[in-house]
């Protein structure tokens, strides 16, 4: 009876050592699949910014080209404006100079 007692306890002591082998295996399978994911995420994070690029040159091309555009038309308004105004202030200084000569005008 003694023998089948310690070959139990044995069998036990076997069994809770597969056990805790087994635990600590999955506990570091667990850590390289978390290590593994972390790495991962990093690698995306780095490469985002690598994705981003192009898509950031296209749009800062066509904001350049936007301005340049905005600019030109701005330059083509102030110019048109000015000659109007250069215009208005010759009639209006011949409407002065009449209205002087000629009151009944």
């Amino acid at each position: 009876m003694e023998d089948q007692l310690r070959r139990l306890l044995d069998a036990e002591a076997r069994a809770q050592a597969i056990i805790d082998d087994a635990s600590q295996a999955r506990q570091r399978m667990l850590d390289e699949a978390l290590a593994s994911a972390r790495e991962a995420e990093t690698r995306f994070e780095d490469g985002r910014a690598e994705l981003r690029a192009p898509f950031l040159k296209e749009a800062r091309a066509r904001a350049e080209q936007a301005v340049a555009e905005l600019t030109r038309k701005y330059e083509e308004r102030q110019r048109d404006l000015r000659e109007m105004a250069s215009r208005h202030e010759q009639e209006a200084v011949e409407a002065a100079h009449n209205l002087l000569l000629d009151p009944t005008l």
